[in-house]
């Protein structure tokens, strides 16, 4: 079964960025051949609109029936402002800690980010885990793109 993974801007914009280029490919490899199913959030195209336009337009050649839409909602935004509440990250974080309350509402397999000051952060991690405990939701796994890469002879 294919993971639904819940991707945030940074992963689009790592295909032109020299540090995360060559993972960020592999990861979209993986979208096109359709092993993973991506999970893109209004929130996610929002951010785009300043994104210059080589990012733009990759983003605009993902395979759409390997893209599941979701919206920015009202329970999305109040359990980010709990993780903002609960001091998870400063408030400069918001938009990221949206993107972390769409993938735990939405129950997506993984949320794939290059953002390790903010959310692929394993003190973070453990801090969105622990209100989405408390709150009812499940854990969410966070990753970056290369944590989702398999080897060859990896036995």
């Amino acid at each position: 079964m294919r993971q639904r993974v819940y991707i945030d801007t940074s992963v689009v914009g790592g295909i032109y960025d020299p540090e995360f280029d060559i993972f960020t490919k592999m990861f979209f490899d993986k979208v096109f051949r359709k092993e993973i199913y991506l999970i893109i959030s209004s929130l996610l195209e929002e951010e785009l609109l300043n994104a210059p336009d080589p990012i733009k337009e990759f983003f605009k050649s993902l395979p759409t029936d390997q893209l599941e839409f979701v919206s920015l909602n009202t329970p999305a935004i109040e359990l980010a402002e709990l993780y903002l509440k609960e001091k998870v990250v400063g408030e400069t974080s918001r938009a990221d800690c949206r993107h972390i309350a769409l993938a735990t509402l939405n129950k997506v397999d993984v949320l794939v980010s290059w953002n390790f000051r903010h959310i692929v952060n394993l003190r973070r991690i453990r801090g969105y885990n622990s209100i989405n405990l408390r709150e009812g939701h499940h854990t969410l796994e966070i990753r970056s793109p290369k944590e989702l890469m398999e080897y060859e002879n990896d036995n």
